[in-house]
Order: structure tokens, then sequence, then C-alpha cells
């Protein structure tokens, strides 16, 4: 058995060598740029912060490996195409010919939707969250928040957005591979709204207005996916499935 398995172990571990080979270089180039990488984003944190607080850091050290951080994370998502594209490559193998030329729609709609749902979380979830934490008690307390830990949290609900928007690109090839259908998806429903709420409620803030932010999108996102199936593999009664077995024979 161990045997059957080694080709399968060595084509992963050069697919995860070319993976990390991408990431290690799209991080040495985004070091040198990580100042205006961080600049931006700071940035929906420092329009929430009141008059007189401001971003710090407290450790020694902590500017340094905050700078190693944000090269990481943002290394990360330039090498996402390259991860997709690995990740198919492995796959490929146990897939039908007319599956395995998906993967260029398979790399750019991963990558895209990824992008999709980072852009999401910048630009609708961070303003409104970042607003409605930094000010809470500013009252009582004056803000200053650690460099370090703000990165590892933008860089946490940063991936986790766009972890979530893949929602309708795996749905669509999980559907393409019958392994999925519309009448599954939506007899799922009930169950998929409380794993939802509840991936909202471990990748966002503690507060219900950032974990209603992720939810809403995603429970859009799983309608859309409904759609997807049924258009690429729709639900068939066994009658006709058994109609279209025979009709294949023929």
């Amino acid at each position: 058995m161990f045997e059957d398995l080694k080709p399968h172990i060595a084509e992963l571990r050069e697919r995860l060598v070319y993976s990390i080979l991408a990431l290690l270089v799209a991080f040495f180039i985004c070091f040198g740029f990580w100042e205006i990488i961080l600049e931006w984003m700071v940035a929906p944190l420092k329009e929430s912060l009141p008059k007189g607080s401001d971003v710090i850091f407290t450790k020694v050290g902590e500017a340094f490996f905050t700078a190693l951080k944000v090269s990481f994370f943002t290394g990360f998502i330039l090498s996402l195409p390259v991860i997709f594209w690995q990740f198919w490559m492995f796959i490929a193998p146990g897939l039908y010919e007319n599956e395995k030329v998906l993967v260029i729609p398979f790399v750019v709609s991963a990558s895209l939707m990824f992008f999709l749902g980072a852009m999401f979380a910048y630009y609708v979830v961070f303003p409104i969250g970042f607003s409605y934490l930094v000010n809470f008690g500013s009252q009582l307390f004056t803000a200053l928040p650690s460099i370090g830990d703000y990165v590892t949290f933008f860089a946490k609900l940063m991936i986790g957005f766009g972890i979530s928007f893949e929602l309708p690109v795996l749905t669509f090839f999980l559907a393409k591979l019958g392994l999925v259908d519309d009448k599954s998806l939506k007899d799922f429903f009930r169950y998929a709204i409380v794993i939802i709420f509840i991936v909202a409620a471990v990748l966002t803030p503690p507060d219900v207005i950032s974990q209603f932010l992720m939810a809403i999108p995603l429970i859009i996102l799983y309608g859309v996916s409904i759609l997807i199936a049924k258009a690429v593999n729709p639900y068939q009664e066994p009658d006709e499935k058994i109609e279209e077995t025979i009709d294949d024979e023929e």
C-alpha cells in the first residue's frame, strides 16, 4: 500500500516545493516595499482612530517582525495563482481529459474570487468594524493599538474573507465532477446557515456587526452556488438518470 502512495507523495512534494519557491520569491520582492504596503494596510485603522490616538509598537523587534509579517502576507497573496496552479497539477492525473483543460479557468477564477473577498473586507468590513471597535469606550480610554497585533488581525480577516469567497468556484468544480447538484445544496441550506455563522464568529472580531458583514455575503454566495450547480450539474430524478444511461449505451 505504501508503495502505491509513493508516486503521489513525490508529486505532492514537488508541487509544495514549487509553491514555496513562488512564495519566497514574492516575499523577498515585497520586503523591499514593506513600508508602502504597511501604510496601505494601516490606512483603515488610522481613519477610525479618535484624536490623540496613534499606532505604536511596544516590544523590542516588533517593527522588524511586523515587516516580515507584512511581506509574507503580501507575498502569499501574489503567489496565489502559482499555488492554485500547483494544486490543480496535483489533482490533474485523476481527472478526465475534458476536465484537465479547466486549469486556466480554475486558476483565474480562484485568484479573482480570493482578491474580491479580500477587497470586500478592506473597503467594506474594515471601515465599519474598526469605526465601531476602536471608538467603543474611547471616552474612557486612549486607543494605542499595537502594529504587530493589528497586522496579524488584518491578515487573518483578509485571508478569511478571501477563502470565503471561493465558495462559488469550489461549487462549480465539484458540480463539474458530479459530486454535488442543486438539490443537495438546497437540502443542506439550513445546515449551511449555521456553519456560515460559526465561521463568521470565528474569523471576525467579537462584535455582531462584523459577523453579519461576513455571514450575509456568504449566504448570498451560497445562493449563487446553488444556481451554478443547477447550470452545471442539475438534479435529475432516478428515472431520468436511467433513461440517460440507456441512451448512452445505445
